[in-house]
């Protein structure tokens, strides 16, 4: 007998009927109804439509970012349109609530008001009615319908385009966009508010300074008012840029006075006839210079386009001995200044690098001694390093580094591998003569690499011998050419520039102020030792200070804490006795940026009522001439600076000597 499968002999009837046939969508619908040419074609188009949608995120980022970084508009980190619509409307003096109800203020009918009698010649006085106010608003705006842009792009089928090739258009059309178009700036911004609202901004910082220490405000003058002759380009221009500041009641402004322009051509011959004139015109007005003895090279074009390098002659022997530049791991040299391995080598025409620096400020010493005996000269600051700052080149941005990058150690030239050695030996361990070989690279992450990181080998004992090594030698850089600078000055005062490495201030290891020369993981004081050597030599300390810009772009990302740091170099350098003066990075076009400046030239807690020396501000060459808004905004900063009912008998205030110099004291 045979057994059955017990659903074999089922009533086909009862059985459940088959499932329907689906429909094929998408690609299996294109590839049954046509043929494999027409699926290609679907796939380019499918394509093309994500590139365009690539491109205009692409545009959409990097104008949120120009807004918020060139006009100061405060656009959360994930922005659209109404929140860019909304930031224009607030910069042109109208209210926005938050569920989009938009009005004109009640101010928007009053005009602005005209600009001081000697600037009516330079600024037009308009009330925001006017098409100029519809100007103002354009600059911000998109110039070209974004779906016109990415349709203006050649998508034929026979180019194979991809994301890099994408962001190679990109980038060629913001360049363009530029240049037609210019930056959008926030001093445009600050043009469409009327003269209350500027007021009531004022209101918020000002009038609080009162019974506060007198302290000087100097400005920076332009770098190409100095050709690569050494001749004064345009005296008049000088002239023009010196009225303004004058009416800002400025103290005096800063001069960088260039090796690499000075002693040029010829070794110990040097050239002063353009500074000489420069000083003689800013004599004319009264005002105090302090000197910037820059021994490095600058990335920025002077007059006439010409790059200021270091001198021709050092160019000449680095054809044949390029050691006497920083150089990194991978054999790359930096010729923005000389290594410091070559402190004390003869290599430079029979003289070492130190007795080089030397001979150039006693050069000076001697050209303009009436000049400083005079008062006319208040300070000199000695250049010690990349951008003129102490500290290593780490960062190179002409070595492909870009911000928040950790960059490299700079000792790997002959000269700095010796010292290096030597230090090894001396230790007993030879094998540690090496820089370390997991450090990352310009613009590794402290995270990515095995030395930076959390409980990396900065922390083990090459580590620490490495650092210490490292820091050393820029120590003892800056012991040798202050010992002769002040020699060479008998007496004057000098300052010295240290950097604001910020990024990854927040992480164990602080990776971007190793690599500058500065020990200072969160296990280690790394500033003290350096001010305890500036203070041997009685210098003032310029410490640099960065805006809100600094303080709230990428943070997460970089770890950055500017305020940390400067909070912490401040109190070691008072810790040690020092003096200290505040430069500022940036153009204060902000509002923000004035109470964090005055807050940190004059703390209003410190319980031994500490505060600096002097305030030096860098502008950039076009700002005194962008609206007589910017210079009503300045002139208050000025005068809160400036707030002091403490006189002595000469009428000066105490932070100032009768003479106009600052006291070595303060």
């Amino acid at each position: 007998m045979t057994t059955k499968h017990p659903h074999q002999d089922a009533d086909p009837a009862a059985s459940p009927p088959p499932p329907p046939s689906r429909r094929p969508r998408g690609l299996a619908s294109a590839a049954a109804s046509s043929p494999a040419p027409a699926l290609r074609s679907g796939e380019r188009e499918k394509e093309r439509t994500k590139l365009r949608e690539r491109h205009r995120r692409s545009i959409t980022s990097r104008m949120l970012a120009g807004l918020r970084q060139h006009g100061n508009f405060p656009l959360p980190a994930r922005a659209d349109m109404n929140d860019v619509l909304a930031a224009l409307a607030r910069a042109a003096g109208w209210t926005v609530h938050p569920d989009g109800t938009t009005f004109r203020s009640s101010s928007l009918s009053q005009p602005l008001l005209p600009p001081p009698a000697q600037f009516q010649g330079a600024f037009q006085a308009t009330s925001v009615e006017t098409p100029a106010f519809t100007n103002h608003l354009n600059s911000y705006a998109i110039r070209t319908p974004l779906d016109s842009q990415a349709s203006g792009l050649q998508t034929d089928d026979s180019l194979s385009l991809s994301p890099s090739s994408l962001d190679s258009v990109v980038v060629a059309e913001q360049s363009i966009k530029n240049e037609n178009y210019g930056n959008s700036s926030s001093a445009n911004s600050l043009s469409c508010m009327d003269s209350d609202q500027l007021m009531r901004a004022s209101a918020v910082w000002a009038g609080d300074y009162t019974r506060t220490p007198y302290i000087p405000v100097y400005a920076s003058l332009s770098m190409g008012i100095i050709n690569s002759y050494c001749q004064l380009v345009d005296p008049e221009a000088v002239r023009a840029e010196l009225r303004h500041l004058k009416s800002l009641n400025v103290d005096g402004v800063v001069v960088d006075c260039w090796w690499g322009i000075v002693e040029a051509w010829t070794p110990q011959k040097y050239e002063w006839s353009g500074y000489r004139d420069l000083f003689g015109i800013i004599k004319e007005f009264k005002l105090k210079v302090q000197v910037v003895l820059s021994f490095h090279g600058s990335e920025k074009c002077g007059s006439g386009d010409v790059l200021i390098s270091l001198p021709r002659w050092v160019m000449e022997i680095a054809q044949e001995n390029q050691d006497i530049f920083f150089t990194d791991r991978v054999g790359r040299r930096n010729t923005e200044c000389l290594s410091w391995g070559i402190d004390k080598e003869r290599v430079l025409r029979g003289r070492t690098g130190i007795e080089v620096y030397f001979d150039f400020m006693r050069s000076f010493h001697m050209e303009f001694r009436s000049l400083s005996e005079e008062g006319l000269i208040s300070a000199i600051e000695i250049g010690l390093g990349a951008s003129g700052e102490l500290r290593y080149p780490s960062c190179p941005e002409k070595m492909g580094w870009r911000y928040p990058g950790i960059g490299e150690f700079q000792c790997y030239d002959r000269y700095m591998q010796k010292n290096l050695r030597q230090a090894a030996l001396t230790r007993g361990h030879l094998f540690w003569a090496r820089g370390p070989d997991n450090a990352g690279y310009y613009n590794s992450r402290s995270h990515e690499t095995g030395f930076f990181c959390d409980g990396g080998d900065y922390d083990s004992y090459y580590g620490r011998f490495f650092l210490n090594w490292y820091s050393g030698i820029l120590v003892d850089h800056v012991d040798q050419v202050l010992s002769l600078a002040t020699l060479a000055f008998d007496g004057a005062v000098i300052m010295v520039k240290i950097p604001s490495m910020y990024w990854w201030y927040r992480t164990a290891s602080h990776a971007a102020e190793l690599t500058a020369g500065y020990y200072n993981p969160t296990n280690r004081d790394g500033y003290s030792p350096v001010f305890k050597m500036l203070k041997k030599h009685s210098v003032i300390l310029k410490v640099v200070c960065y805006g809100p810009e600094y303080t709230v772009q990428e943070n997460d990302e970089a770890f950055a804490d500017p305020e940390g740091l400067t909070w912490q170099v401040m109190n070691a350098a008072w810790d040690q006795g020092l003096s200290i003066s505040v430069e500022s990075a940036l153009p204060c076009l902000a509002n923000e940026m004035y109470p964090l400046i005055l807050d940190t030239a004059k703390p209003r807690n410190d319980p031994d009522r500490h505060h600096v020396s002097f305030f030096a501000y860098r502008q950039q060459t076009p700002f005194l001439l962008q609206g007589n808004v910017c210079f009503s905004e300045l002139e208050t900063f000025v005068k809160c600076m400036h707030e002091c009912h403490m006189h002595n008998n000469m009428g000066m205030p105490h932070s100032i000597e009768s003479d106009g110099r600052l006291p070595r004291n303060l």
